[in-house]
Formats: structure tokens, C-alpha cells, sequence
């Protein structure tokens, strides 16, 4: 037999290989007769969706309820008394702002001395409705990148439907016009910078083949104005199988650096210092974030990191002088050591100060640091609650004044003008309070999970709950990608809520970031099943202290927290009466090639790898659902327009367990939305009150299941 080369027999695994995954491919269709469900828009899948969803609209809109409840929902999203959050940009302070006038968004600007005033008058910059209307477009406004110092320019991201792809237009500050002939990009999923007034650094879909397999850019450019897409100079290509490439400009205290990353994995990355044609790979952990105040490089590693003779402790954050850095030293001050009760949550620059966001048993800390004639020097700031704290500097070329905004369960939102370095403050704006929170009161528990790990959870009930198993209870997780709830105000859980005599739980599973990266590590890939049995734990301390019982028990959570949900129901009916799944992963086997599944698999792992399908199989919903069970009530939601995580899931979810004859199945698909599930505060409204009443109507105290016909 004639001997083959490398190359034919490379060729021939590769044609076996492909043989294989068609074969795989197949089979799994075969396999699976919901897959159809996948095709996000097409005729047969979107009149299923109809149907589904019209099952679902005959059971509620003629409900007076429910009515009531979307009214007053609506209300409060639409209040002209919420406070208006500004960025300060050259003289103005900007704001974007939507109401029941403006149901797309109104972008606008002000001076600080008018928004202090309990009407300020506010002057319009781009009205997304009157552009949408004029270009017969669903415009819904993403994100405007503005050239730092000067804000003479900025990059506007309009979305069709609410989708994470984006189109791209220049934008003149100046003249509150778009710019003929100006920077302008097709829809994609794209991360953009300033490099100059005439340069972008552009990560982008620049054709076939610059696509990573979780469908972001593999290629980033630095793009010169006047000269055509194709003539960018590319920077840094990465691999078909990273999750992203972009590149981005830091300007802090006159000082400018550009940097380039290549996202590996979700939490993987390779950082490059770029100094005009060179690429300078900064020696950090692959876990780790970086960033610049003035000359100091500050480092957070997400690992054990082990350099200039120390080991710095995950979730730590480090200083050192970046000249010193770059000629090979590594003396660094350490801003930020967590605890096994702290964690860092995030930082902020003014002028002259690095505010430290942290977390001490899931409830906030601030520390100020200065660098002093060359030491750092700390203060703890003083807060008022124990609830969600924003920071954000006012004006970091120029001051060392930053906003202050905090709120929890029970306080409304309140934003101070505060000033690094002293105490002084000053009240800006006050939430006003959607209901009556004086009967209520907030408490943390503990809950013991399977493998003996103490699992806090927020417990907000009425003061005076009776301890008789039968209150309505509803218990939200999140647990993923080092997320950490905090205690922050909602208007909307009040008024569907807790009013009605509800009690709204928040567990602090582990996959979170409650406790920094040890807490979202325990739960990563082969551990993932910690993240559920802490879930089940709270569940069970709930029903063992008397709060409530199953009949009256209720789960939810979106995206990774869909996921959540749909295990809770798949692996614990016992413990629940009633399930929401809120843009959902639920089908493990496939999430991966479905649009920015393949990211995930950092935190999941990667179901194709047969022993990591094995873990992924074990938990999986779809995979675990099963007829003949008995499972709790639940409503799967998800939007059409959401190209994040795949609207397939829900829809294949529903589609099975009604196949499987499970009679107590909702589901309701917005067609448009996004990953947030709704474009604007009239479907916020409308989404959140198919949520609330379907939980109500199950979970309340004289309650009989609930079921729709098929």
C-alpha cells in the first residue's frame, strides 16, 4: 500500500472527523424532534410562538388583575420621579431617559446647577423615537461611545429590537447631528474605541471567517477616517475558538495608553500593551483585569498570583508604578485583600483617588485611596444602608467629586454628589417609594447546603408574617459568571409583591460573587451542581422555618438564572408549586452552538468533550425532564430578538414538556427585546406582569393548581 503523507492522512482524519459530526449531527436531530424550534424566525417556528403565546394572552388579558397589575407597573416604569442618572461630559451632564412620551428613549443634557432643581429643564440631543419613526426602523438605543476629553464626538450603537447586534453611526456633540459621511458600520456584534479624533479601533464582522464560534469579532482594526473599511490595519487576529478580540484607549490624569486584549475563554484573556506598531503582552495572570490611574498600573487577579516574591490572593487589587512595572519590578500595594467575608465588587478614578467597592457579607463597603508622595493612604467611607452602592467619578480629568447613589429592598434610590476626601455631601435626588414599606423589614439568613457550606440568603417580609407555611413566597438566584446580588430597591416586586402579602427571597448561591472568585470558582464546570443544591438549601430553609411550604413556594431566574430555574424544577418539583424561567439556557447539550453559547464553556464546560458531558448531562433540563413526573407549574419566557442566549432553549423546553403531557406549562415569547426580554417600558410592564400574576395565581394562600388547556 503506497504510504501516505501527513498532509493525506491529516486530510483524511479531517473527512472522517466531518463524517462523524454529520453522522452526530443526525443522530441528535433524530433525536431531539424540537430542534426545529431553533430556526429563531422561521414561519413554522414563529406560528408556534403565536400560538403559545395566544394561550397565554386568553388566560390574562381579560383578567382584571393582571390589567391592573401591567397599569400599575407601567406607572412606575414610566415615572417622571425616578431619578435621572447624568454623565458628565465637557460642561453638560447627560442623561438618557425614557416615559410613556419617550417609550425608545430621549438622550438629553442639562447643567448641573438646572438638575439640581426639583424640575430641571433638560435640552434634547437624539430622540430615538422621532429617528425611528423618520427611518421606519425599531430603534432601540445601546450604548454611545464618546471621544474622552474633548466629548466632541461619539460612536451611537442603535439596535434593531432590542439585539445585542448593533449598527453604528458617528455622532456630533456639537451640532446634536449625525455626521455626513462619518464613521458608520453595519449590524454586528462589535466592540468600538476612540484612538483619535480620525482613528477607531474596531473589533467587528469584517466577513467570512473573522467570526469567533460564539459569533464575536476574531479580529480587531485600527480603521483611519476617509478610507474604506478593507484598508484597516489590522492589530491582533486571534483563534477561531477565542471568545474575542478588541482594543481600547486609557486616559486618566493626561495620560494615555492604548491596550489590546484577545479574550481566550470567558475568564481567560492575554493583555497587550500597544506603543504605535508594537505589541507589548503584559505579564499578569490570564485571569486578571487591568487598568491605569495616572502612572499606576492596577492589577486585579481573579487567580493565586505569585510574583516579585509574594503571592497575591484572587480577588485582590494591586498598584505599582508602570515604568517601574515595565523595567521589570514588582512591588506592589495591595488596595484591595479579600476576606472569607469580603469581596471586591469594583472601582472608580476621580482625579486623585481610587474608591474601592466592596462587599462584606454580601453588604457594601467604600474605601478611598491616595497616592501620597508616593504611598497610598486609605479612609472608609461612611454608608448609610447595607444595601447596592453606585459609584462613579464626576469628572476624573479635573476633580475628585463622584456620585453616590444607594438604595435596598425596603429604601428607595438616593444620589449624593460626594467629594474623595472629606465628608461633605450633597443630595441630589430622591427615589420616591412605589409602596408602603413601613410594615416590611429585611433580614439575612443562613442556610446550610448539601456539602455543609453556610449559603446566605435576603428575607423580605412583613413584620408581622405568621410562621404557618402559607405564605406566598418567591425564591430568586442568579449563581453564574461571579455575579453578586445585592439588596437594591425595586418599585415593580413591591406593587406585584409584596403588597399582596408575598415574602421575596434572594439566595447568595455560590457560581456568584458574593464572596469573590473562591465563591464563583466552587461552583464552575464538574461543581456546578453546588450552585443547585445551595438553591434547594434555601428552599428547604424556608419551608423548615415555617416562612412557607411548597404549595406557596415559588423559583426564579433569568438567563444563567433560567438555567437555575429549570433545574430547580427538573431536580426539586418536591419543593416548588410554581417556576419561572426568564431567557433561559436549558438544552446543555447544544447551548454551545447556539449564537454566544460557545463563550459559556468556561463557565459550563463543553459539552461535546464526552467527560464533560457527562457532569453537563447530569443537570441538564431538557435532557432531565421527564413525563409522568409531576413538576411545579412554570412559565417560560424569552424574547425572540435575543441573539445572547438562544430563544430556542425555552421554546424546545415548553415544546417537550407539552409532548410529554405535562398540563401546567405557560410560555410567552416577546418578538422583539432582546436579552433583556423587552424594548421598552410598555413590554417591561406587560412581561412583568405575565411573570408576577401566573406566580401569584399559583403561590397564593387559597390557591388550586392552575393549569391552561392545551
Amino acid at each position: 500500500m503506497k504510504r501516505q503523507t501527513h498532509t493525506q492522512m491529516l486530510a483524511a482524519l479531517l473527512l472522517l472527523s466531518a463524517i462523524g459530526n454529520a453522522v452526530a449531527q443526525t443522530a441528535t436531530t433524530a433525536a431531539d424532534p424540537q430542534q426545529w424550534l431553533e430556526d429563531v424566525t422561521g414561519e413554522k417556528a414563529l406560528d408556534w410562538v403565536k400560538a403559545r403565546n395566544q394561550i397565554t394572552r386568553s388566560k390574562l388579558d381579560t383578567d382584571p388583575a393582571f390589567l391592573k397589575l401591567r397599569s400599575d407597573l407601567q406607572v412606575v416604569l414610566d415615572s417622571k420621579d425616578r431619578i435621572p442618572g447624568i454623565r458628565k461630559m465637557g460642561n453638560y451632564y447627560y442623561n438618557f431617559w425614557m416615559d410613556a412620551e419617550h417609550p425608545r428613549g430621549l438622550w438629553r443634557k442639562t447643567t448641573l446647577d438646572e438638575y439640581r432643581k426639583a424640575q430641571p429643564k433638560w435640552e434634547p440631543v437624539l430622540d430615538v423615537d422621532a429617528l425611528a419613526k423618520t427611518e421606519n426602523e425599531n430603534w432601540v438605543f445601546k450604548n454611545s461611545i464618546c471621544r474622552h476629553p474633548v466629548y466632541d464626538r461619539c460612536l451611537i450603537e442603535l439596535s434593531r429590537g432590542g439585539a445585542d447586534a448593533v449598527v453604528m453611526r458617528e455622532f456630533d456633540l456639537t451640532t446634536q447631528s449625525f455626521v455626513k459621511d462619518g464613521f458608520s458600520l453595519p449590524e454586528a456584534k462589535m466592540n468600538l474605541d476612540w484612538r483619535d479624533r480620525d482613528t477607531l479601533f474596531v473589533a467587528t464582522d469584517f466577513g467570512a471567517g473573522t467570526l469567533t464560534d460564539s459569533g464575536y469579532a476574531r479580529i480587531v482594526k485600527e480603521w483611519k477616517r476617509g478610507t474604506p473599511l478593507s484598508a484597516a490595519k489590522v492589530l491582533l487576529e486571534g483563534e477561531k475558538t477565542d471568545m474575542a478580540i478588541s482594543a481600547h484607549s486609557s486616559d486618566h490624569d493626561g495620560i494615555h495608553h492604548e491596550l489590546v486584549g484577545r479574550q481566550i475563554t470567558f475568564y481567560s484573556s492575554e493583555q497587550f500593551l500597544k506603543e504605535g506598531d508594537k505589541l507589548t503582552k503584559l505579564d499578569v495572570p490570564s485571569h486578571s483585569s487591568v487598568s491605569f490611574f495616572g502612572k499606576q498600573f492596577v492589577v486585579t487577579p481573579r487567580e493565586a498570583w505569585t510574583t516579585g516574591g509574594k503571592t497575591y490572593a484572587p480577588g485582590s487589587m494591586l498598584a505599582m508604578d508602570f515604568d517601574a512595572y515595565k523595567k521589570g519590578e514588582r512591588n506592589f500595594t495591595v488596595l484591595f485583600e479579600p476576606s472569607d467575608s469580603t469581596s471586591l465588587t469594583g472601582a472608580a478614578y476621580t482625579k486623585h483617588y481610587v474608591l474601592v467597592q466592596s462587599l462584606n457579607n454580601v453588604k457594601s463597603n467604600l474605601h478611598e485611596w491616595k497616592l501620597d508622595n508616593g504611598k497610598w493612604i486609605s479612609r472608609q467611607v461612611a454608608l448609610p444602608t447595607m444595601g447596592a452602592v453606585g459609584v462613579s467619578a464626576v469628572d476624573a480629568d479635573n476633580s475628585d467629586d463622584y456620585l453616590l447613589s444607594y438604595s435596598d429592598y425596603l429604601t428607595p434610590s438616593v444620589y449624593i454628589l460626594a467629594h474623595a476626601g472629606n465628608d461633605r455631601r450633597e443630595s441630589l435626588k430622591s427615589a420616591p417609594g412605589f409602596f408602603d414599606a413601613s410594615p416590611y423589614e429585611t433580614t439575612q439568613q443562613f442556610a446550610t447546603s448539601r456539602d455543609g457550606t453556610k449559603v446566605p440568603y435576603f428575607l423580605v417580609k412583613r413584620k408581622d408574617v405568621k410562621y404557618d407555611g402559607n405564605n406566598p413566597t418567591l425564591l430568586y438566584g442568579y449563581g453564574g459568571f461571579e455575579i453578586s446580588l445585592t439588596p437594591s430597591y425595586s418599585g415593580g416586586i413591591g406593587k406585584s409583591w409584596l403588597e399582596k402579602g408575598g415574602v421575596y427571597v434572594v439566595a447568595n448561591i455560590r457560581g456568584g460573587g458574593e464572596f469573590g472568585p473562591r465563591w464563583h470558582q466552587a461552583a464552575l464546570k464538574e461543581n456546578r451542581q453546588r450552585a443547585y443544591d445551595d438553591f434547594a438549601a434555601v428552599a428547604a430553609d424556608l419551608i423548615a422555618s415555617k416562612i412557607t411550604s411548597p404549595q406557596h413556594l415559588g423559583a426564579m431566574g433569568g438567563s444563567n438564572g433560567g438555567l437555575l430555574a429549570g433545574v430547580a424544577l427538573t431536580q426539586h418539583p418536591e419543593l416548588f408549586n410554581a417556576v419561572v424561567s426568564q431567557v433561559p439556557l436549558l438544552d446543555m447539550q447544544r447551548y454551545n452552538k447556539l449564537l454566544a453559547g460557545a463563550s459559556w464553556m468556561g463557565e459550563y464546560g463543553n459539552p461535546d468533550i464526552a467527560a464533560e458531558w457527562d457532569y453537563i448531562s447530569r443537570y441538564s433540563p431538557y435532557q432531565n425532564v421527564k413525563a409522568g413526573v409531576k413538576y411545579p407549574n412554570v412559565l417560560f419566557i424569552t424574547s425572540t430578538r435575543d441573539d445572547r442566549v438562544h430563544p430556542g432553549h425555552a421554546r424546545k423546553m415548553a415544546a417537550k414538556m407539552l409532548s410529554q403531557d405535562h398540563q401546567n406549562v405557560w410560555y410567552y415569547e416577546n418578538i422583539e427585546g432582546g436579552h433583556g426580554g423587552a424594548a421598552n417600558n410598555a413590554q417591561r410592564a406587560d412581561m412583568s406582569a405575565i411573570t408576577y400574576s401566573f406566580l401569584w395565581n399559583m403561590l397564593k394562600r387559597d390557591n388550586a393548581d392552575v393549569v391552561i388547556a392545551r
